[in-house]
């Protein structure tokens, strides 16, 4: 796995071994930042499930200012933290090895907010609704920030949630990617 583009193109990344997780490939994770063009101007972006913290470091790479990295499992903040550290980025990310709700709480409590949303759930534990509705209730989504929720291609998703709008939707592969938009 390595970064497409940007401050640290083509920089290799770990990655857990094994199947407990589920990387977004390189062509999805292009696909993706593609999508979202050129809203890489600073501002600050949660990967709430991080697995190897590929996705937010190519936010990263591509200009945002500040990640968050959250995952569950120690052994992906472990490999999470290597990432980091490799790209000496250690001043613009914050690890936290926490559950995705105690996450956005702690988030909420701290008045931290966000541009860009990514959540790539395990498929089968997903509750993104959930999750979506929590960002909107904690009030951790700047004007015009943007989820993109990441999941098989057969999930279908919600036109409207909360002050999210669903603006995009495309498939890659397996991989079904779906953009919300917050909708002031």
């Amino acid at each position: 796995m390595r970064i497409v583009a940007g401050q640290y193109s083509s920089r290799r990344l770990k990655t857990l071994e094994g199947s407990a997780t589920r990387p977004t490939l390189d062509k999805v994770r292009e696909a993706v930042f593609s999508s979202l063009g050129g809203m890489f101007d600073g501002g600050s972006c949660l990967d709430l499930y991080a697995g190897s913290g590929a996705v937010g470091l190519e936010a990263l790479s591509r200009g945002m200012d500040r990640v968050y990295l959250v995952d569950s499992a120690w052994q992906a903040v472990k490999i999470i933290h290597e990432n980091v550290s490799s790209l000496k980025a250690d001043d613009q990310v914050q690890v936290l090895h926490m559950k995705d709700q105690a996450a956005l709480n702690w988030f909420h409590e701290n008045g931290i907010r966000f541009d860009l949303v990514y959540l790539d759930p395990p498929y089968a534990k997903e509750h993104n609704e959930e999750v979506m509705k929590l960002l909107c209730t904690y009030d951790l989504l700047d004007s015009n920030a943007v989820i993109a929720v990441e999941s098989a291609k057969e999930d279908s998703h919600s036109d409207q949630i909360e002050s999210l709008t669903r603006i995009k939707d495309a498939v890659y592969g397996i991989t079904r990617i779906t953009y919300y938009r917050k909708v002031e």
